[in-house]
């Protein structure tokens, strides 16, 4: 599974508490959006991760 940034803006829209880590993200380690939303897609998508299973399932409706 590849890292797709407009799959991974989808999925952090639809889930408020993927929403309010990448807030937290961006201020807390004061990354750039494009850098938090790539750190978010290793910690909770990629491999097995907390929402895989969703993240496939907009990849598949592209």
């Amino acid at each position: 599974m590849k890292y797709n940034k407009s799959i991974m803006l989808k999925l952090i829209n639809e889930h408020r508490e993927l929403h309010d880590e990448l807030k937290r993200l961006k201020a807390e380690m004061g990354l750039e959006k494009n850098f938090a939303v790539k750190a978010m897609y290793h910690s909770f998508v990629a491999e097995d991760g907390q929402y895989m299973k969703e993240y496939q399932e907009l990849d598949r409706s592209r």
